[in-house]
């Protein structure tokens, strides 16, 4: 990262600071819905190590996070049977914004307001560093993919189509 542009604490990086994990910071220019397709181009990486983090709710509208990856979509029918719930569908962004503390766009799943279940793609795992959302929007953190399963407690899915 460029010394010249300087990234302010967001909740992500304080939770990721007070738990000692390694991560890069990597600044971009946000653009209304690029998403992560738009970073990866602007980072210079593949977009399937470019994660999202995205807020869902079950059937009795209790959130959930999922991390997919930026050239996937999920499947909400696999991640609903592979959860337990009857069904699963994206949150409006006024009740994700709620639900993570985060403005849409900016959505990590570190250091978020309220606690919620987190779901992995299994894939993601096994890639030695991805790049998910730092807290703000136009602004990733490079992390070891790991971290989410051992601070998060994230569980194991396949929910992932191609996007």
């Amino acid at each position: 990262m460029s010394k010249a542009r300087h990234v302010s604490e967001t909740p992500a990086t304080q939770f990721l600071r007070q738990h000692k994990v390694a991560f890069t910071e990597h600044p971009y220019d946000y653009v209304d819905h690029g998403g992560a397709k738009e970073s990866a181009r602007q980072l210079g990486v593949d977009p399937h190590i470019v994660v999202k983090t995205l807020i869902m709710e079950d059937e009795a509208a209790r959130p959930l996070i999922i991390v997919m990856h930026g050239d996937r979509e999920v499947s909400t029918k696999n991640l609903a049977r592979q959860t337990g719930a009857k069904k699963i569908a994206p949150c409006h962004p006024d009740t994700a914004q709620r639900h993570s503390g985060y403005q849409v766009g900016g959505t990590s799943p570190f250091g978020t307001r309220k606690r919620m279940p987190v779901w992995v793609e299994a894939t993601v795992l096994d890639i030695p560093k991805v790049y998910i959302n730092g807290g703000r929007r136009g602004y990733l953190v490079g992390i070891a993919p790991q971290v989410l399963v051992d601070l998060l407690g994230a569980k194991r899915v396949n929910a992932a189509l191609e996007d």
